[in-house]
């Protein structure tokens, strides 16, 4: 009980710098943040302050996020199920639609129809090969593609 300190609430709406000038004044770090009805809305730090007035800084705590799109050689990629249609489009030089689903996921989990399970394959626009390699009982995690129309 000693190391404890009361948790600091703060409300969405205060402005940044006034937030740095209590988290130094208090030599606090975090606070939790509130919505106007008073439910959680989130956790804030004072690092997360200050990526905000002079952008991103990179610490030892940082994990570094993978490309959600890594080319595995032989026309064989490995596709983050959280990578944008949009990303995909781009990368790919091709057209799905985002009507309904923001993901390659969500692309993928429509055709299936269903979570599909470790290993499933399936084809969309007679071009890419999609295989599951990472889900779980709710959502695909991890796909592997092979575009059968590349070079």
């Amino acid at each position: 009980k000693e190391i404890l300190r009361p948790a600091v609430v703060i409300p969405e709406s205060k402005r940044l710098n006034m937030l740095l000038r209590d988290f130094r004044a208090s030599r606090n770090h975090m606070a939790i943040v509130v919505d106007e009805y008073g439910g959680v809305s989130g956790l804030i730090t004072i690092e997360d302050v200050l990526e905000e007035i002079v952008g991103e800084i990179d610490d030892e705590h940082d994990e570094e996020e993978e490309a959600p799109i890594k080319f595995l050689g032989a026309n064989l990629y490995q596709i983050n199920a959280l990578a944008e249609v949009e990303e995909f489009n781009a990368a790919f030089e091709c057209d799905f639609s985002d009507e309904g689903y923001d993901t390659v996921g969500g692309l993928v989990l429509a055709e299936f129809g269903r979570v599909p399970e470790l290993g499933e394959d399936v084809l969309l626009a007679d071009r890419f090969q999609f295989r599951v390699t990472g889900a779980d009982n709710r959502r695909i995690i991890m796909l592997e593609m092979n575009d059968l129309n590349a070079d």
